[in-house]
């Protein structure tokens, strides 16, 4: 009896051990996994070529432009209820609390090496870094002014003289044309938005004209940031943290025209920091995520998410909380949706085509290298291909 619970003992023990080595083997496994990812992923961000590709393997169209939907909807209400029920009457302060909070984050990011690398110095980029870094100032500030000044559904309508600003913009500048299915799409979503949005258009002589000035600003910014993701090796972050101290700068130049005096005995009490703090944080994240729809699609699908925005937040309303917009706005968002739909339809055929491109040239001229051709456009291996508007 005492020998066979000895050996049973035995056996026991030898199973324990093999159980804590196995354990032990697998935590070892584990770790050294980790210890892998964290190694790739330092080693993604170390190059610009590395990081580029790490943004986009993560963060893709569809992540990107639900990012920056959620958080969009999420600041212009927070952004309505700081200048307007908080009484802080200073657009253009704000807007520099944001950015300050934003480069505050990404220098604590690039003191811990999770700050992207930044693309070889070239001489041209210097003045499209200087152009970015002013217009961002300006398409910021004058929002969240014209946001002070204006209704919502004023400042969502002005949002429609963007995108033809914008067509216009890239034709003059890069030559980009759209197709006539895609001009008809966007005229559709614009008339859509504008009955939409034509019941709550309270404005401010001085707000109307802010909203004016900002169009221009708003549409060159949207296209840099879109160009300078595509056409080079920038990712978000690596361009937000070269621009914001540009923005900085023109901010405080901006602020003695833009903001009325007293932002000193303005009442700093705990609540009202902290909401204006909440809004930072949100203001970070909305030039985060918009940096990354830029990146991912085009300015005009950018814009296009924006009205799409305003119909969601309508039709919302009066589905949620039996609010009662009228019948003339809930068809012009329904029809607006529509137009989206289409617009959306158009580009994801569009990129099925330009990606079944090379493919079928390669299978035909197999000897061929790949080149540019000028005429027409189109652009082979290796070369970058923008996303069609």
């Amino acid at each position: 009896m005492l020998c066979s619970r000895k050996v049973m003992n035995f056996f026991v023990r030898k199973d324990v051990k093999r159980f804590l080595k196995r354990k032990e083997s697998d935590a070892s496994e584990r770790g050294k996994r980790l210890e892998d990812l964290r190694a790739s992923l330092f080693n993604d961000l170390r190059t610009s070529e590395g990081a580029k590709r790490l943004q986009q393997r993560i963060c893709g169209p569809t992540v990107a432009l639900t990012f920056n939907f959620w958080v969009s909807v999420c600041i212009i209400l927070m952004n309505k209820l700081v200048l307007g029920k908080i009484g802080f009457n200073f657009p253009i302060l704000l807007t520099f609390i944001h950015y300050s909070l934003s480069w505050f984050l990404m220098a604590i990011m690039n003191a811990f090496s999770f700050l992207p690398a930044s693309p070889p110095a070239k001489s041209s980029r210097f003045f499209a870094l200087l152009t970015l870094g002013i217009v961002m100032s300006f398409s910021t500030g004058l929002a969240n002014v014209s946001l002070k000044y204006n209704s919502v559904g004023f400042y969502q309508m002005t949002k429609i003289a963007v995108t033809p600003t914008i067509v216009l913009a890239e034709f003059v500048l890069f030559a980009k044309t759209v197709s006539f299915q895609k001009v008809l799409t966007l005229t559709i979503v614009s008339i859509g938005v504008a009955v939409a949005t034509v019941t709550d258009l309270e404005f401010h002589l001085f707000g109307a004209i802010i909203a004016l000035a900002w169009i221009i600003p708003s549409a060159i910014n949207k296209i840099l940031w879109s160009n300078l993701q595509q056409l080079e090796n920038w990712t978000a972050l690596a361009l937000m943290w070269k621009t914001t101290p540009l923005t900085l700068f023109f901010l405080v130049a901006l602020m003695p025209w833009l903001d009325p005096p007293g932002a000193l005995s303005f009442n700093w009490d705990f609540s009202n920091t902290l909401v204006i703090f909440l809004s930072a944080i949100l203001g970070f994240l909305l030039q985060w995520s918009g940096a990354l729809a830029l990146g991912a699609t085009s300015a005009v699908s950018h814009v296009v998410l924006g009205q799409f925005k305003t119909c969601v937040i309508l039709l919302g309303g009066f589905l949620l909380f039996n609010s009662n917009p009228g019948i003339l706005s809930i068809c012009g968002a329904i029809i607006a949706l529509g137009g989206m739909s289409f617009y959306t339809y158009l580009n994801m055929l569009a990129s099925h085509q330009q990606a079944a491109k090379p493919t079928n040239r390669q299978s035909s001229f197999p000897l061929m290298k790949p080149k540019h051709n000028k005429e027409t456009g189109d652009a082979h291996d290796g070369d970058l291909v923008m996303e069609p508007v």
